[in-house]
């Protein structure tokens, strides 16, 4: 019996090493899939600053919460489960999938490129007053765009982390989108509220009796408000790139190879001209060119939706008459 119970003692002692050894062996592909989506998270980072841009600093936070919790829900609810699917049962429908969300993030950044220059949009004086005075209607509407803009880049961060663990089994692999998930939903929107509300770090900071603690106050205070205008900025930029990479690779998986061919061309040229910095050379002209597919492909969809009203509102015109 001795003998019995030590060997089943022995059993469990392996199992318990195996269970080890899979919790290691998922902790490190998770590690490996979150690094090689890092470029969209810093996208997602820059992004979601500029949604609470111009609310009560009291909403600020609470607003960022209902960001990354809707964020979180859609990632654990919908993404990750169909993404899944999809490369178990239908993996070529990834790649259009993705597409219609990369055009979805080129035409977000062409419309506000459009703002910027004051053309091809509705000016009126509820839009243009600070979101604090239009209200709640206002954060619900901000909230909602800001999670639709997260689903895509969400949607892309996952597909990327599951190209990294496509050789694991089923379960890893879920387990591993799951911890992708969650540990990037918290350091975006973590990092996120860190940053809009570094200004009252910055003013509590500005009150102190202490001259260095004052200095730091108050730099931060006059420093905040142009950091957050900078990543606003780069986070319209950022989905044109986003969004226009996707389309980029996504055209030449489906067979059509020139332009992608032409911008491979294009990194080759720029990487030989800076020799000492050919990799970085590489990435920012392939980031130039995805930019610029994003905001063209962006333009054409924004043109197209405009006809879609006119059209309407002619048959409204002639029922009337």
């Amino acid at each position: 019996m001795a003998a019995g119970l030590a060997a089943l003692l022995d059993d469990i002692a392996a199992i318990a090493r195996v269970a080890a050894a899979s919790v290691d062996d998922i902790s490190a592909a998770a590690g490996r899939a979150g690094m090689k989506a890092a470029g969209v998270v810093v996208d997602d980072a820059a992004v979601t600053p500029r949604y609470v841009t111009g609310f009560d600093p009291s909403r600020e936070l609470p607003i960022i919460k209902k960001i990354g919790l809707g964020s979180l829900r859609n990632k654990l609810l919908f993404i990750v489960p169909a993404a899944l699917l999809l490369s178990q049962y239908a993996e070529w429908l990834l790649t259009p999938i993705l597409m219609l969300g990369g055009t979805y993030l080129s035409y977000e950044g062409a419309h506000k490129v459009l703002e910027w220059l004051g053309v091809g949009g509705h000016h009126d004086g509820a839009k243009d007053a600070p979101a604090v005075e239009q209200g709640p209607e206002q954060e619900k509407k901000m909230v909602s765009g800001a999670i639709r803009t997260d689903f895509i880049l969400s949607a892309e961060i996952m597909v990327i982390a599951l190209n990294e663990v496509t050789d694991e089994p089923f379960l890893n692999r879920a387990l591993i989108l799951v911890v992708v998930a969650i540990a990037i939903t918290l350091l975006i929107y973590g990092v996120v509220g860190l940053l809009v509300k570094m200004d009252d770090v910055g003013l509590h900071l500005a009150q102190r009796d202490q001259e260095g603690a004052q200095r730091i106050g108050q730099f931060l205070v006059k420093a905040m408000p142009i950091v957050l205008k900078v990543l606003s900025i780069v986070g319209v930029i950022a989905m044109l790139w986003v969004g226009g990479h996707i389309l980029l690779v996504g055209i030449d998986e489906l067979g059509f190879h020139p332009i992608y061919d032409f911008v491979h061309h294009m990194e080759e040229i720029v990487a030989g001209w800076l020799p000492g910095i050919s990799g970085v050379a590489a990435w920012l002209t392939n980031t130039f060119f995805s930019a610029v597919l994003g905001l063209a492909v962006g333009l054409v969809v924004v043109g197209l939706l405009k006809l879609v009203p006119r059209k309407k509102d002619e048959h409204a015109e002639a029922s009337a008459h």
